[in-house]
């Protein structure tokens, strides 16, 4: 317990860094660009992190699953970075098709869809997941922060070097493309400094042939961060579609603001995922402990964010951008119920639970979706985000659910062990 909360520290200085960071850029993106240019700005960024979380396997989880055994971090690696490739050609293919087709359900210019296509080819080459797991199998939390912090401080240049010299989405874009490419490279080296990379370990069929569960802990593992990516990504592409681009702007801005406890929620996801498969046995234990301090964590995000919030949004982005208070608060709610599930979800995916866990998410969310707009139609940006905030609250109720059917079959298959053998 004392390593993981050390670990989620370092986790959570560099999301305080991010946070500041962020709050730096968003502030010179909405200030520069305004409401509507800014909700381009939101649709481009969006379609690349749908392209890249459907398509990216999630390999950091693999690297921590069989690596953890030692003598299989090398195949553990090698199959990762395997998938990774192909994560950018399946990658690459779903952006073409995506940009080729907004023309006919985004409202995003012409002559930004060349920029949005470079954009998702930037995000997939950069994709990262590989040498995160790497630190993460090591515990090397501290120099993951550090590589990590490399993102928010590029952005944040970037976002300066574009206030002042290219004022445009296509400048911001810029920016963040190149945040992308410097995180990427920076959490490689610092894999790379104590791990040897082996490539000739890389292959698609050597861990399978040792572990022949593999695929489906890809598969499902795969379905679920892009379920991941759909509670906010693909949201924000569906309001862009439904209501125009200064819906997409303002639920952009909400759900950032918002939804920083999703983040938080991610953080603790990420380091508690390591110590479960180390735990086994005291698993649960430590999933419930975490979970009880993330509801007091937050139960006081959600206050900061009602007494703070309408303030926050008009120093940050300006007071056009004020109206998304109350869609703000609301996916306050959402991120404290999705840091309370956090550990429960890791707790799932550890205990090889992790198809039960994307139906657990992909239900609710499918839910959402099909109500979104009516939804919208009802209340607007509110309205979506009550969706968001009853897809969190129903995935968390079911992950509940399926630890405690969890917990009874093992006392139920298992029988106690101060209880006398069974007579003959």
């Amino acid at each position: 317990m004392k390593r993981l909360l050390r670990n989620i520290g370092w986790l959570l200085s560099g999301r305080a860094v991010n946070a500041v960071l962020s709050l730096v850029y968003l502030a010179l993106a909405t200030r520069s660009l305004g409401i509507e240019q800014f909700g381009y700005f939101a649709l481009i960024v969006a379609l690349g992190q749908t392209v890249t979380g459907l398509a990216n396997f999630q390999t950091w989880q693999f690297v921590v699953r069989w690596g953890a055994n030692g003598d299989g971090a090398g195949e553990a690696t090698g199959f990762a970075i395997a998938l990774d490739a192909i994560s950018v050609v399946l990658g690459a293919a779903l952006a073409a098709a995506l940009v080729y087709s907004a023309q006919f359900w985004l409202p995003l210019p012409h002559d930004l869809l060349w920029v949005a296509f470079g954009y998702c080819v930037i995000s997939l080459v950069s994709i990262r997941s590989t040498p995160t797991g790497l630190l993460r199998l090591h515990f090397r939390f501290a120099e993951a922060t550090a590589a990590e912090a490399v993102q928010p401080i590029v952005r944040a240049i970037g976002a300066v070097l574009a206030f002042f010299y290219m004022p445009t989405v296509t400048g911001f874009i810029l920016a963040w493309a190149a945040s992308e490419i410097f995180v990427a490279l920076a959490l490689w080296w610092a894999a790379a400094r104590k791990d040897r990379i082996d490539l000739s370990q890389i292959s698609l069929t050597k861990l399978p042939r040792a572990h022949p569960d593999a695929w489906r802990f890809v598969l499902s593992t795969n379905a679920m961060g892009s379920l991941n990516v759909g509670g906010k990504q693909v949201m924000i592409l569906l309001v862009g579609a439904i209501g125009g681009e200064a819906f997409a702007g303002g639920f952009r801005v909400a759900s950032q603001l918002g939804q920083a406890l999703v983040q938080l929620a991610q953080t603790v996801s990420k380091a508690i995922y390591p110590e479960l498969v180390h735990a086994k046995d005291d698993a649960v234990e430590i999933a419930r402990r975490m979970a009880n301090l993330s509801l007091i964590g937050g139960a006081l995000a959600v206050v900061f964010a009602i007494l703070f919030g309408r303030w926050g949004l008009e120093v940050i982005a300006g007071k056009e951008f004020a109206v998304v208070y109350w869609t703000m608060v609301i996916l306050a709610v959402a991120g404290a119920i999705e840091l309370v599930g956090a550990s429960l979800e890791s707790l799932l995916v550890s205990a090889n639970r992790a198809g039960t866990a994307f139906l657990a998410r992909a239900i609710p969310m499918g839910l959402a979706f099909s109500l979104l707009p009516v939804a919208m139609g009802w209340q607007g940006l509110k309205g979506a985000a009550l969706t968001v905030l009853g897809s969190s609250a129903l995935a968390v109720l079911a992950f509940w659910v399926a630890i405690l059917s969890l917990q009874q079959i093992r006392i139920t298959v298992e029988p106690k062990r101060d209880e006398p053998p069974a007579p003959r």
